[in-house]
């Protein structure tokens, strides 16, 4: 394993430690809301602190964007960190949440680490390596058409309320259209499992770049393809993500493509 893949996984490892040393104390967290259905507690902003200081340690010359602390440092290599994904599940003691670490260098996406604390689970991905979960290669699925289709997704619930307009009609198609859709709620678990071949494809929209960053590089390690919901590459950028083995995704870019609205609406 690569020593930049080393320091991400124990500090995945760590923070996801943080996290469930405090599930049991969820009655006592202090919780901040950054928005509306948008919320951050002091564990995230814990996960987050020691995420930083256990990758600074062995690189201290790296910059992050985290999704607590936003941009710090100047440096070709940037770290983009989620600490607890799924922040509302935790909070609910739902067991869907998890660590999200990618590292890119001068914007292309290199190392990527998922960690499932609750499973003990752990995604890994480098770039022309493959993917892993827990140490042993993964891919997509070989679904072959939308029919028989298992499609995870996400509920945009933050920024623009035209995206829930949006997402409507493109949640009854795909529902019409596959063998079922899953709503877990934590985007880079959705990814993971995309690349893991335990979902056949994903969308979403109003992401940011912390949601998605390392399961996007699972996804591509494992086999798959992803785009924006326009089939572009720069979905880390625009915040809307299509993903999926080749057949899926193209399926799902054929479904859902025109249902977007113009460039410029709204």
């Amino acid at each position: 394993m690569q020593p930049l893949m080393n320091i991400g996984v124990r500090a995945a490892r760590r923070a996801g430690d943080i996290i469930i040393r405090n599930i049991n104390r969820l009655d006592s967290i202090k919780i901040s809301s950054k928005g509306r259905n948008d919320f951050v507690s002091e564990v995230d902003r814990m996960a987050e602190a020691d995420i930083i200081a256990t990758i600074r340690r062995s690189y201290p010359d790296h910059a992050f964007l985290g999704e607590e602390s936003g941009r710090t440092g100047d440096s070709d290599f940037v770290w983009i960190i989620d600490p607890l994904d799924g922040t509302t599940n935790f909070l609910h003691g739902f067991p869907v949440f998890a660590v999200s670490l990618a590292l890119t260098h001068r914007g292309r996406l290199e190392q990527a680490v998922v960690y499932d604390p609750m499973r003990q689970e752990l995604f890994t991905a480098s770039r022309g390596e493959g993917a892993q979960l827990d140490g042993r290669k993964i891919r997509v699925s070989g679904q072959r058409s939308l029919e028989s289709a298992l499609i995870g997704t996400g509920f945009p619930f933050r920024g623009k309320e035209s995206w829930l307009e949006t997402y409507l009609p493109m949640l009854k198609a795909v529902i019409a259209s596959t063998a079922g859709v899953r709503r877990p709620g934590a985007a880079s678990l959705d990814l993971a499992y995309v690349a893991a071949g335990r979902l056949d494809g994903f969308w979403e929209m109003g992401l940011h770049p912390w949601d998605m960053a390392a399961g996007c590089l699972l996804i591509q390690e494992a086999g798959g393809h992803v785009s924006d919901l326009g089939g572009g590459g720069d979905f880390l950028e625009r915040g809307d993500v299509l993903a999926g083995n080749g057949r899926v995704h193209q399926a799902l870019m054929q479904l859902l493509g025109p249902l977007m609205p113009p460039p410029n609406a709204g």
